[in-house]
């Protein structure tokens, strides 16, 4: 049990690392949304990434909009599929702001690290807006955009 003991405790303080100066109170509770859609890229899950959306929420996909769960749900399962199998994202918070006691706004830096790559690409890095919503005392997506930082 110590080798387990040790490894959960490596993890935690790795992802405990991602919060970056927003680690405590209801600002480390927004960000978790942004790191809860990291773990479903680590993991390729389609359905743990739709799963932090609204039932309404929504995504820009380059110049596709998709507006509910079910989209996402579809349009990831063919994603970490494909082009996207074995990828992951990197997110670094840059602002969280709470807008009231049930919606926030979050920008962060990174992008996409293709299988077999160990760093986010100069033409794949990003900066995403996450619009995040309260809902029945847990924080989930509303709506997330990406756009990127070279031209």
């Amino acid at each position: 049990m110590p080798g387990k003991a040790s490894e959960l405790v490596a993890g935690a303080k790795k992802w405990a690392s991602n919060y970056g100066d927003f680690p405590n109170g209801e600002e480390g509770a927004v960000l978790s949304v942004p790191l809860r859609i990291r773990g479903a890229w680590e993991r390729n899950d389609a359905a743990l990434f739709a799963e932090v959306f609204t039932e309404n929420g929504s995504m820009l996909v380059g110049d596709n909009q998709l507006t509910s769960r079910e989209e996402i749900l579809e349009y990831m399962k063919e994603a970490f599929a494909d082009g996207y199998a074995g990828a992951r994202i990197e997110e670094t918070p840059v602002v969280i702001r709470k807008l009231s006691d049930t919606v926030a706004f979050a920008v962060t830096k990174g992008g996409l690290v293709l299988k077999g790559e160990t760093e986010v690409a100069r033409e794949r890095e990003v900066r995403a807006t996450w619009v995040i919503v309260k809902e029945g005392g847990d924080w989930k997506l509303l709506s997330h955009q990406t756009s990127p930082i070279a031209g």
